[in-house]
């Protein structure tokens, strides 16, 4: 069994408002990218994943008129992918969705939201992602209002071999500073955004403790994107999201390799899922934002992580269409889990 995460970078401005592709000369979000040229790469890359499941941060946009699933069952079918299916849960107003993309022959799936519903109003504790969260941000002992601009995908899963477990599909992103005009305000807007992106984070670690609790095989995949060029907010909050999702303490834990790795060397090399270009600096900078996490039930069937990084991975570097797809596709690399999902 092997299931991917992968962040596509505006996969939703690739198609029309018909749900077709483009599949044309005209520019992508993607700097100095046609359409063609990254619907292309990302049919490359999608090929060669051979995932059973996908799980897409930045899916083409749910709105009056589109259709995220029509978007990524087409885009299946232009490339002959087995991926043929597609699930949304609650959608959002960024046209960047979080779907799954998997196939129907191999897994059972449904959308399983937890939690009970809130609305605005907001409850403590960990209500469903498509309502608030009532938390202090600033221990001023007044209660803040938290909503998910992007809320977590919840999915049933059960495999063909009888495998029957949970996946949380998120997407966690400090905005940036807009409308601020002088350094402190950035400063001030970056702070507060970024109190809000640990409090989604608490969230989802609450939902992940009640499966925990339960005893029920967790997976939970995304982009934690703790913010490029943030890192100076660590020492000033103690903690990032990523720490809070995996679980701190004595909780029970969920497991990624890389994400270990990265913790435990806070000075020399780590493993990077991104690539973004940093004009005033003119250079790459690298970061590792994407991960899978899981409980134990699920890395003890043989689980095997995967970053498919163009220059980092040897199969990838070695294989020239593959490794300039990767570069063209998304300024995000994927991550796959291959485990064994027989009973």
């Amino acid at each position: 069994m092997r299931i991917a995460t992968y962040n596509v970078e505006w996969f939703s401005s690739l198609f029309d408002d018909a749900d077709q592709l483009f599949n044309d000369s005209g520019w992508s979000a993607r700097y100095d990218v046609t359409r063609a040229q990254q619907t292309a790469a990302l049919g490359v890359v999608f090929q060669a994943l051979n995932a059973d499941a996908v799980m897409v941060i930045e899916a083409p946009d749910q709105s009056r008129g589109r259709s995220t699933v029509a978007a990524l069952t087409g885009f299946a079918v232009a490339f002959g992918l087995r991926t043929t299916d597609a699930l949304i849960g609650f959608s959002n107003d960024t046209q960047q969705e979080i779907a799954l993309l998997y196939d129907p022959q191999v897994l059972q799936v449904r959308h399983d939201p937890k939690g009970a519903f809130t609305g605005m109003e907001g409850a403590a504790g960990a209500p469903r992602f498509d309502g608030a969260l009532r938390i202090d941000l600033d221990v001023d002992a007044t209660e803040d209002t938290v909503v998910f601009s992007k809320p977590p995908l919840e999915v049933a899963v059960e495999t063909k071999g009888g495998f029957a477990f949970h996946m949380i599909g998120a997407h966690l992103k400090s905005k940036a500073p807009h409308g601020a005009k002088t350094p402190a305000e950035v400063l001030r807007i970056n702070i507060a955004n970024r109190r809000k992106q640990l409090a989604q984070a608490i969230w989802l670690r609450g939902r992940i403790e009640e499966h925990l609790s339960a005893s029920t095989p967790l997976m939970v995949l995304g982009d934690l994107n703790d913010g490029v060029g943030l890192d100076e907010f660590e020492d000033l909050f103690g903690r990032s999201s990523v720490e809070i999702v995996l679980g701190e303490g004595k909780a029970s834990r969920l497991f990624d390799p890389h994400a270990k790795q990265a913790l435990s060397r806070k000075l020399g090399a780590a493993p990077t899922t991104a690539r973004f270009w940093i004009r005033p600096e003119k250079r790459f900078l690298q970061a590792l934002l994407d991960y899978i996490m899981v409980s134990d039930e699920i890395r003890a069937r043989g689980a095997q992580w995967r970053i498919w990084h163009p220059l980092d991975d040897p199969e990838c570097w070695t294989n020239p269409v593959l490794r300039d797809a990767l570069v063209t596709a998304s300024d995000h690399f994927p991550v796959t889990i291959d485990f064994d999902e027989s009973s």
